[in-house]
């Protein structure tokens, strides 16, 4: 089982490092790249939104550098 976090860009990721521990997958964004690397045995914590939300149809980034 892996843990996915989706869409957090802010203080919201310490608090859900709290609460669920570190995740081994940061999705930027619920795309569909996302969608498909999430497994039926793993867990995705989303920001806001659920797994049953559309995708956006554009894909986002897997690694910010900046």
């Amino acid at each position: 089982m892996a843990l996915h976090f989706v869409g957090f860009r802010g203080d919201e990721y310490a608090r859900a490092v709290r609460v669920f521990g570190p995740p081994d997958f940061i999705h930027i964004g619920w795309d569909r790249w996302a969608k498909l690397e999430i497994q039926p045995d793993d867990m995705a914590v989303f920001a806001t939104g659920t797994s049953e939300d559309k995708p956006s149809p554009y894909s986002f980034p897997d690694i910010r550098e900046g």
